[in-house]
């Protein structure tokens, strides 16, 4: 919370008690509303009321795909390793782990004193259930995210385990924070009921999921780590925007996630709903096609750099909300180094250009997906690119036939694709997922989303000796002179980074969004 929330909260608080008068005055003019009485009487009873913007997938830790189906899990599932609020790596069901220098074996120290809440233990037998899980059933999604490369799982005692690779992988640590542990008896005895009722170790239990209605958890009585926190949250998928924003305004719900862009100032105003702005992983950008003409010349594609005012994309393509791309990753992501930003600088853009030998400029494609944004983001490169002469035709195309033309290429001298508008997300602790996907010259399509046909050798070899240790100093010097590289390079016209938005009642405290996106209430209060 920034000083002005800060102080904003402490006036509210001197008008407590004129705050209640007037809502109970709501209540009392709404008293035909059920779910508004309801929800009131949920509040006092220090109960949460959520709206999210989407139908929650599955309760499986282990297959699961969408944010908001993971953001409640992480209230009831917990893995041997977790994420702080800034998306970093943290100990959670582990009291120490070690890797060794070749990246090949992780050994675990578990907690003790850990039940699950069906009353199983937590030892190394449920890690290593739970890890066999993953690694043996091709159809779970975290089984092709590391777990398929783990040759071994060895119980060293009743606490502690190691877990062998059989080749290096750099975001395996990553991955352990996001394999949440289940109780190793619906494993062997229930195997079905994980998407529908998980049993685990959090600070929440699961009570009842009404498909599309709501999804409510209860305080575990027995959870290991303490706290004070609400005993009873109860999410409710509300996809539409003004029934959510009404929901917060009213008091049905306590929180909302995420704040559409046309209601931040509205809700900012309110005097009983804090607006808050978070930092993401997601980085917009163009990607240029560094293979073919003319964007096989650098001077042409730092003149697209120089041509583009992000700080003008930011406030016309999205809503005010992010802040400029000044890396080859957002800031949140671990190892993030700043680098000295291409400023708005037509008359820059125009000398490259002519030294290039584009005086004129040329014709060139965009392509994108039809989303409206998307939509909104390539008409702003088309009007910004065309202040240097650069005539930008717009293709867009549904994301099928996008996702064919640009994978279909199986050779650089097969990719059609010049200038593609995308976004990219990676975990803020995983930068191998950040960069060498992106930017190696293994991960050109149909392999990989380097679209840019970035191609340097140097890079290559500082992601492939990053990705082979542990030593997290030397990975920092290497991500360092990774992201000078590429981004002096400029495979991409390099453009935003989003800020996600949630809201909360000014009387609720400890929710937090982190930079994936993910709502962290395990700590939250109702005062």
């Amino acid at each position: 919370m920034n000083y002005v929330k800060k102080l904003v909260f402490v006036i509210l608080c001197t008008f407590l008690l004129a705050a209640c008068a007037e809502k109970d005055n709501s209540n009392a003019s709404n008293t035909g509303d059920k779910s508004t009485t309801e929800s009131g009487a949920a509040s006092s009873k220090n109960e949460l009321v959520i709206a999210v913007n989407e139908n929650f997938i599955s309760m499986d830790p282990h297959n699961t795909g969408d944010t908001n189906s993971n953001s409640v899990q992480e209230t009831m599932l917990e893995g041997l390793l977790g994420f702080d609020a800034d998306g970093q790596i943290i100990k959670v069901l582990a009291d120490d782990y070690s890797i060794s220098e070749d990246a090949l074996v992780y050994t675990f120290k578990l907690k003790e004193g850990v039940t699950f809440h069906d009353g199983e233990p937590f030892n190394a037998e449920a890690v290593k259930a739970n890890i066999e899980r993953i690694m043996n059933d091709e159809s779970l999604r975290l089984y092709s995210r590391g777990f398929s490369l783990i040759s071994n799982v060895e119980i060293l005692g009743d606490y502690e385990i190691k877990v062998t690779l059989k080749e290096p992988y750099g975001p395996m640590i990553t991955r352990f924070g996001v394999a949440k542990m289940i109780s190793p008896k619906m494993i062997k005895d229930n195997l079905a009921d994980i998407p529908k009722k998980p049993v685990g170790t959090g600070p929440y239990k699961f009570v009842e999921w009404v498909q599309g209605d709501h999804l409510t958890i209860e305080n575990f009585d027995g959870y290991w780590g303490g706290g004070e926190r609400v005993s009873k949250i109860t999410y409710k998928p509300v996809p539409e925007n003004g029934s959510r924003v009404a929901m917060l305004k009213a008091g049905d719900a306590q929180v909302i996630y995420p704040v559409p862009s046309q209601n931040i100032d509205e809700l900012s105003k309110s005097k009983d709903v804090e607006v808050n702005k978070v930092p993401s992983t997601i980085a917009h950008y163009v990607s240029l096609n560094t293979y073919k003409k003319p964007l096989n010349d650098i001077k042409v594609r730092q003149a697209f750099n120089y041509a583009v005012d992000k700080d003008a994309y930011i406030k016309v393509v999205n809503a005010g909300l992010g802040l400029p791309l000044d890396s080859i990753i957002p800031s949140k992501t671990v190892y993030y180094k700043q680098q000295k930003m291409y400023e708005h600088n037509i008359e820059k853009a125009k000398e490259l250009l002519a030294e290039a030998g584009y005086p004129d400029g040329f014709d060139i494609e965009i392509w994108g997906n039809t989303n409206s944004d998307t939509m909104k983001g390539m008409q702003f490169i088309q009007q910004q690119l065309g202040q240097i002469g650069v005539k930008v035709e717009i293709k867009s195309m549904e994301e099928g036939t996008l996702s064919d033309e640009i994978y279909g290429a199986q050779t650089p001298d097969d990719a059609k694709l010049q200038m593609w508008y995308v976004s990219w997300s990676a975990y803020a602790s995983d930068i191998t997922n950040a960069t060498k996907p992106l930017f190696h010259s293994v991960s050109f399509p149909p392999n990989g989303a380097n679209t840019a046909y970035y191609n340097n050798t140097e890079a290559d070899q500082l992601m492939d000796e990053a990705n082979s240790i542990s030593d997290v100093d030397r990975q920092a010097e290497l991500y360092e002179k990774l992201q000078e590289i590429v981004y002096q390079d400029t495979p991409w016209i390099f453009l935003g980074v989003d800020e996600v938005v949630y809201g909360v009642r000014s009387n609720v405290s400890g929710v937090l969004v982190n930079p994936t996106g993910g709502l962290d209430v395990k700590n939250a209060k109702v005062e």
